[in-house]
């Protein structure tokens, strides 16, 4: 069955005098300009600095509150030769925040190890039963959590209770059960911090920590400090940050952009071994990064225990990281059956009894489905349905366990909190969270979550929103348009690819399915053949007659070939200009 674009296409004024006045100051075309205006760079300083981010705008990590205590505790400790464990976490963010911190504080002569907790058996963050173990296998005098620990109120009372101190690295705003009372807590979402880093995923937090520590450290004259160059690990807080989908701004761009550098000439054995055995050849992008490096080394965590990617990132051996990227190769694909079947029996229930009118929120739960794939699964179906959605699976002991994602515009966590009552936990950000809840709660939960959903999405356009850059002419399409886009990379979260939109061109030919379920047309524009590829768009109808288009206008590279290709957003039948 063929189905028709659902998406309201919106442009966002540009004041044309001042896209001029951007284009002549920095040599950008007037299709790039409007698109700079439209996404809110009008000031010539800003625009400057966005275009060139420099590691000397870094903040000072001493704004950050917390720091200070921090960093000189854990100095005070390396000192004394304790025992240091870092507790992270099984997702990318956590994977090379451990990685960071086990690194700097080797380098200044720490004694530390690192521990990854267990998706499945100890679940997320710093529990009482994981703290026993790690007591028992490590015997840390200190425990630094990464990319965790905000909400672990319980586990930080008993190690305090154990004479073991914590310091707290997060990024994650508060759960319902409060905020643990630490040594010391470094967390931008806690505020008292600058604006610029609010935002920074569990990496960056970890990465500000490192900064404080190595400058600390060389103000007291600690002679390991002076060879520690915090920036050859910047490469892990760019694939940390991009695979946690924080918004590539302010100091995460600049983190990004300069790790990025550093990542395409990487002497990270691990990180060079598994870019190869992905097949990515040429240069290294945030793409690179959030559809193909991050989910091999998320596959493990999320399938179990994510220790093999720990290894792989940190491990010198090239024999041992080929086994350990050929693992991680494995699991990825093991992880995308199980997402698959996950995804296929989710929708076969919930299109059964979807009403576009009546459901806002979607709860839809089974037994046994996987806890580590969940995640991606709701990703998937808010997507499919633009609605949030909570995919729960219902375990042997009475308890379902649940992800849950939004859709742009929506405080999932705000709305989580109305149904507090029937849960048994939750927490997380405005996009993404997670839950436990009884499963003779579920049905109770799915009604209460679909009605406070409805009190805020019924009133408001349901269908998708397409954010259009700047509308352009064919003959505008050309390198010079590819490489002005391209001084705006890295792309990512809040700084997307452009979108292109061009009215009233028709296909030289009827649209072909390539592949099964893409969609490919040929147009002729500005003087030569131009070719658009739909990404499963092959069951969409494609109006007669000429078309507007939207797309994000790619360079492919096949058969040895480089060529300009259109990346279709949407398409339909072609309308006046507003």
């Amino acid at each position: 069955m063929l189905v028709r674009s659902e998406k309201r296409w919106v442009t966002a004024e540009a004041d044309p005098r001042v896209a001029e006045d951007i284009a002549r100051t920095h040599g950008f075309s007037r299709a790039m300009a409007r698109a700079l205006v439209t996404r809110g760079l009008v000031d010539h300083a800003e625009i400057e600095k966005f275009l060139q981010p420099r590691l000397a705008d870094l903040t000072d990590p001493f704004s950050l509150p917390g720091m200070q205590t921090a960093v000189d505790l854990i100095l005070s400790h390396i000192e004394q030769g304790s025992a240091i464990l870092v507790y992270g976490d099984y997702d990318v963010d956590g994977v090379t925040a451990t990685a960071l911190m086990i690194q700097v504080l080797s380098g200044l002569g720490a004694v530390a190890v690192p521990f990854l907790p267990h998706r499945i058996e100890d679940g997320y963050g710093l529990g009482v039963e994981t703290l026993h173990r790690c007591i028992e296998n490590y015997h840390p005098n200190l425990i630094i959590t990464v990319d965790c620990g905000t909400s672990s109120v319980e586990a930080v009372r008993e190690a305090a209770r154990l004479g073991i101190d914590v310091i707290v690295t997060d990024h994650h705003e508060p759960a319902a059960e409060g905020v643990a009372e630490a040594c010391a807590i470094v967390n931008p979402k806690l505020g008292g911090g600058p604006e610029d880093i609010r935002m920074l995923a569990g990496v960056g937090v970890a990465f500000k920590v490192c900064h404080g520590l190595v400058k600390a450290a060389r103000q007291r004259r600690m002679e390991a400090a002076e060879k520690l160059d915090l920036k050859t690990f910047m490469e892990l807080v760019a694939v940390g940050t991009v695979a946690d989908i924080v918004p590539l701004l302010k100091e995460n761009r600049i983190l990004v952009y300069h790790g990025l550098t550093l990542l395409n000439r990487t002497q990270s054995v691990g990180l060079r071994t598994l870019i190869e055995a992905a097949g990515i050849s040429g240069y290294v992008d945030t793409y690179h990064i959030g559809f193909i490096i991050g989910p091999r080394i998320n596959a493990a965590g999320r399938l179990g225990n994510a220790e093999a990617a720990l290894e792989l990132v940190l491990t010198e051996q090239e024999p041992r990281a080929r086994i350990l990227a050929q693992q991680l190769d494995d699991a990825s694909r093991k992880r995308q059956e199980i997402e698959d079947k996950i995804v296929q029996e989710a929708c076969s229930d919930l299109d059964g009894r979807f009403d576009a009118g009546r459901d806002f929120g979607l709860v839809v739960a089974h037994p046994h489905w996987h806890a580590g794939v969940i995640g991606i699964v709701a990703s998937r179906i808010a997507s499919r349905y633009n609605r949030p959605v909570v995919v729960i699976g219902m375990d042997d002991d009475g308890v379902g366990r649940g992800s849950c994602r939004s859709v742009p515009g929506f405080d999932l966590l705000k709305h989580l909190q109305q149904c507090s009552p029937m849960l048994r936990r939750y927490g997380g950000h405005a996009m993404a969270a997670g839950l436990e809840v009884d499963h003779s709660r579920i049905e109770e939960f799915a009604a209460r979550f679909n009605e406070v959903c409805a009190a805020t999405l019924s009133r408001v356009d349901q269908r998708r929103q397409l954010l259009v850059d700047a509308w352009i002419t064919p003959g505008d399409i050309g390198d010079p348009l590819y490489h002005d886009q391209n001084r705006l990379r890295p792309f990512g979260h809040s700084n997307p690819l452009p979108v292109w939109a061009i009215r009233n061109v028709t296909p030289l030919f009827p649209p072909r399915v390539i592949g099964g379920k893409h969609l490919k047309i040929l147009f002729s524009m500005g003087g030569r053949q131009r070719e658009a590829i739909g990404f499963g768009m092959g069951d969409r109808e494609v109006p007669d007659g000429p078309l507007d288009i939207a797309f994000n206008l790619i360079l492919n590279r096949y058969n040895g070939q480089e060529y300009l290709q259109l990346h279709l957003q949407d398409l339909r039948p072609t309308q006046h200009a507003d």
